[in-house]
């Protein structure tokens, strides 16, 4: 799913406290991945993204995330600018624990950092100094790192150019930003579904969602083959197909309910010979057994709800 390409490479066991160039800078796409454990003696530990590496003055920290582990723990990010901490940001979830070992993602957005922790959404921090700054990565306190891994470009880059999707109609027409994604969203694939297709669709949460809908359908009739339909109240992720004018039986199970207000997600479907399986950020979610049976009239791609769509491509 993740290719590593250009300059970067994986630092392997370093040292801590560790001060790194981050060569080439910060680009909206990438992806810093750092695997390390908690040290069971840990009452905090940070990982910032500075701009140089001056201890006096101090340099500005653009992204300073730093678990604590007094009493239940909480998460605190924060900007450092001329020597000033900003306005703290408090996460209360706590996915790291002492002795044990994790996986943090720190995805690079245009306007915000987003965390993941063990493969799950943690939290949003919106850019408050220029991405442009930022060419140190500072990892300090009590944690042990085993590598740090700079993704150059994340599941974004690696899929083929627009392809495969011929745009139909959009309540809104074009977007703002000139794009042409506008919700609701309708497109034709430009070949019939078969085994071995993907669909890959790329979006953001809006900040208060309800909920939102992906839909596989045929032109030829009212049927859907798949509906795709998370809920955020209850955290539920409904699938099921509309076939001859009537709903089926919902499926829910979901280990992890994958999406928060406010974040990017690529949500990637796969069409098997059996089933349809879903992955949302690079973590597999889901299998969905066809019900309807006749993929080649799968032709149409739907997207409805609480989210901006960025982008859609099948191939």
């Amino acid at each position: 799913m993740m290719s590593l390409d250009g300059p970067q490479k994986t630092i392997i066991n370093p040292v801590i406290p560790y001060v790194g160039t981050i060569l080439g800078g910060l680009v909206p796409g990438e992806l810093i991945v750092i695997h390390g454990s908690v040290p069971d003696d840990a009452d905090r530990f940070q990982v910032d993204l500075q701009c140089g590496s001056s201890i006096k003055p101090r340099a500005d920290v653009a992204f300073h995330f730093n678990p604590r582990f007094k009493r239940s723990g909480c998460i605190v990010c924060n900007t450092l600018e001329r020597e000033k901490w900003g306005w703290e940001e408090i996460t209360y979830e706590m996915p790291f624990e002492k002795g044990k070992s994790f996986e943090v993602a720190i995805m690079i957005l245009k306007d915000k950092f987003q965390v993941t922790v063990n493969k799950k959404h943690l939290l949003l921090y919106n850019h408050r100094i220029s991405l442009q700054r930022i060419d140190t990565l500072g990892i300090y306190g009590k944690v042990h790192i085993k590598s740090i891994e700079f993704v150059s470009n994340s599941v974004q880059g690696s899929q083929p150019s627009s392809l495969g999707i011929t745009k139909i109609s959009t309540e809104n027409g074009e977007m703002p930003d000139g794009s042409q994604f506008g919700v609701p969203y309708i497109g034709k694939l430009d070949s019939a579904l078969r085994p071995g297709c993907t669909i890959a669709i790329k979006g953001e949460m809006n900040k208060n969602p309800k909920s939102f809908a992906i839909n596989l359908k045929s032109s030829e009739s009212k049927d859907i083959a798949l509906h795709l339909n998370p809920r955020m109240k209850n955290k539920v992720f409904v699938r099921n197909s509309y076939l001859c004018d009537s709903w089926g039986e919902e499926e829910k199970e979901v280990t992890n309910f994958p999406f928060s207000p406010g974040m990017y997600f690529e949500l990637i479907i796969f069409c098997d010979a059996h089933q349809f399986k879903v992955a949302v950020n690079g973590v597999h979610i889901l299998e969905y057994k066809h019900r309807f049976k006749q993929l080649e009239k799968i032709d149409l791609l739907e997207v409805t709800g609480d989210v901006q769509l960025l982008d859609v491509r099948s191939w």
